[in-house]
């Protein structure tokens, strides 16, 4: 997906719809330069969501607005793909915060949506949470009871990215009077955060992933979005968007990253031969220079075409989530199921994809003379993130979903489970 696409410039930046693309691409060449460094010290992502802020990425990653703030669904995602070929941990951390300020849209009314979303352009938010159905009542999860006139919020929820460096939380919680799901806006500094420590993960370290504790958090009704229903019977399409829209995004990530991986081993075959047996004369010397190959031009050959593949299911997704969220509350049972067969077919094709890329150019840059500890991309690192990525959803699930579609016609469940 081009990224050229003129957008709306967020509020108090340029309104130069081409300057965003320069603004993302110099911040992914910025980000790439250090990396692998960043990655293998695994310290909480504080200074490069610094960076993140300095760039305007958070108030550009914001659903559009009427006054110009924000970007459409199209262009987000081109974004936090363009990131993610640098550093996919960032990128995830940019994912959840743009699904995540979807959520006074997608949960609650558009009056409140419309003030909500108001603050968070005003005061540039970076938005984190989990919008999914809350834990069981079984004492886990988060649980919210009356008060007087507001309401105590308690518990614990953890957090896949920016819980360490967001300014506001969105949070499902259960309704200790009625038992019924609400969605709540938090304020970060009224919570408990615990980091997870990144170097216990085998990858994404950099995405601020944490612990939320909550203990007798003041909320008021204003605070709360609104009800979400429990019964598949009743809760909106467009509300079910929700958890389809971070899978989607989130395939953008891994995509990305394998897209970074793929290129940064471009450059290192183009002038260093690696391990390639075939073409190896015995002697130290090959036969051909690395970029004449032809062993190695179809490895490359077989890797781009993976690339380009999975890019157009991606695609027509990421196209289908786009007139959905436009769509807005009227959208449809059929057209919520629609979209949910396009996420699930590109998780499938991708999630191969992924692995397979980056699996390989481990492979073809093994043992090239020219890498040193100062100049390897550090290519398990783009393996580390997508086996991660990948792990967190079952393609034979997805695939039987899609069976299920395609062969009886069946709709997937208006569920907000991701």
């Amino acid at each position: 997906m081009p990224l050229d696409t003129p957008c709306p410039a967020p509020a108090g930046q340029p309104a130069d719809g081409g300057a965003w693309p320069r603004t993302v691409r110099d911040l992914a060449d910025d980000l790439a330069v250090d990396a692998s460094a960043r990655d293998r010290a695994g310290k909480p992502p504080h200074e490069e969501v610094s960076r993140l802020r300095e760039a305007g990425l958070p108030a550009f990653l914001a659903p559009p607005g009427p006054d110009g703030r924000g970007t459409d669904w199209r262009t987000a995602c081109a974004a936090v793909r363009e990131i993610a070929t640098a550093d996919s941990s960032l990128a995830e951390l940019l994912a959840h915060h743009h699904v995540t300020s979807w959520g006074p849209r997608l949960f609650g009314t558009l009056d409140h949506a419309a003030r909500l979303e108001l603050r968070a352009a005003r005061g540039r938010w970076l938005w984190a949470g989990r919008t999914d159905a809350p834990e069981s009542p079984d004492g886990s999860g988060l649980w919210l009871a009356p008060h007087g006139r507001k309401y105590l919020l308690n518990g614990v929820r953890s957090l896949a990215a920016g819980a360490s460096t967001a300014d506001r939380f969105l949070l499902s919680a259960h309704r200790i009077d009625t038992g019924e799901p609400v969605v709540v806006v938090v304020d970060p500094a009224r919570t408990t955060v615990t980091p997870d420590a990144p170097e216990e993960r085998l990858g994404q370290r950099l995405t601020g992933a944490a612990t939320v504790g909550c203990d007798d958090v003041p909320v008021t009704a204003a605070q709360i979005l609104g009800t979400v229903p429990g019964d598949e019977h009743t809760v909106l399409p467009y509300t079910a968007l929700a958890p389809l829209a971070l899978r989607l995004i989130l395939l953008h990530v891994g995509l990305g990253n394998a897209e970074g991986a793929l290129a940064e081993a471009r450059d290192v075959s183009r002038v260093s031969p690696g391990v390639h047996p075939f073409t190896d004369t015995g002697s130290g010397e090959y036969a051909t220079a690395p970029g004449e190959d032809p062993y190695l031009l179809l490895a490359y050959g077989e890797l781009a075409t993976a690339a380009h593949s999975a890019s157009s299911v991606v695609d027509r997704a990421t196209e289908a989530m786009a007139q959905g969220l436009s769509t807005g509350p009227t959208l449809g049972p059929d057209e919520r199921a629609e979209i949910a067969f396009l996420v699930s077919a590109a998780e499938a094709v991708t999630a191969d994809a992924a692995l397979h890329i980056t699996t390989r150019i481990l492979e073809l840059t093994a043992g090239a003379p020219g890498l040193s500890p100062a100049t390897d991309p550090g290519f398990d690192r783009f393996w580390r993130n997508a086996r991660t990525l990948t792990a967190r959803s079952s393609a034979t699930h997805r695939l039987r979903d899609i069976g299920a579609h395609y062969l009886n016609g069946a709709r997937p469940s208006l569920t907000l489970h991701a």
